[in-house]
C-alpha cells in the first residue's frame, strides 16, 4: 500500500512539473481572440462555460451561463473619461497585465497568471447614453476560472471607489 501511495505521489508531482514547464513555455496561454471589441453596442458574447463575467450577460436571455457571468457595470460621472482614465491607470499598475488597445471609449488588456501563464482577456466599453462602463473578462482556456475574472473586475471596481 505504501509503495502505491508513493508511486501515486510521484506521478502527481511529475504531472504538476509538466504543467509548470508547459506554462513557462507559453503552451497554456491560448490564442488571442480575434472577435473582441464593441459591435452594435455590445462586447463579445459570453463563454459557454463558467469562465467569464460580463456586465452585458443579461442581454443574452437564452444563454446557459448568463446567471453565472452577470456582473454590474461601472457607474460614470459626467462623460466617463475620468473613470476610463482610472481604469487604465489601475490596469497598468496590475502585475502581469498588458494594455493592448485603448481608445476614447474602449480598453482591452490581457492578464496572465504567474505560474502557469494562463491568459485572460478583459475589455471595458464606455456606454455614455446608458451612463455606465460595460466590462467583460474571460479566460481563454479551461472550463472554470475559479472566480478569478470576477475578483479582478471587483478589484478594479474597488480602485474606482465604487
Amino acid at each position: 500500500m505504501l509503495r502505491y501511495s508513493l508511486l501515486l505521489l510521484i506521478a502527481i508531482a511529475l504531472i504538476a512539473l509538466a504543467l509548470v514547464i508547459a506554462g513557462q513555455f507559453g503552451l497554456l496561454r491560448g490564442k488571442a481572440p480575434t472577435d473582441l471589441g464593441v459591435k452594435d453596442g455590445k462586447l463579445k458574447r459570453l463563454s459557454q462555460t463558467d469562465n467569464s463575467v460580463s456586465s452585458q450577460a443579461l442581454l443574452w436571455t437564452d444563454h446557459p451561463m448568463k446567471d453565472y457571468s452577470a456582473i454590474e457595470p461601472f457607474k460614470i460621472t459626467g462623460d466617463g473619461s475620468a473613470e476610463m482614465a482610472k481604469i487604465l491607470t489601475t490596469l497598468q499598475a496590475m502585475p502581469r497585465t498588458t494594455v493592448v488597445q485603448q481608445d476614447v471609449g474602449y480598453i482591452y488588456a490581457q492578464c496572465t497568471t504567474a505560474l502557469l501563464k494562463f491568459t485572460d482577456d478583459i475589455e471595458f466599453y464606455l456606454d455614455k447614453p446608458a451612463g455606465v462602463i460595460h466590462v467583460r473578462s474571460a479566460s481563454r482556456v479551461g472550463r472554470k476560472d475559479f472566480a478569478v475574472n470576477r475578483a479582478r473586475v471587483e478589484q478594479i471596481r474597488k480602485a474606482l471607489g465604487q
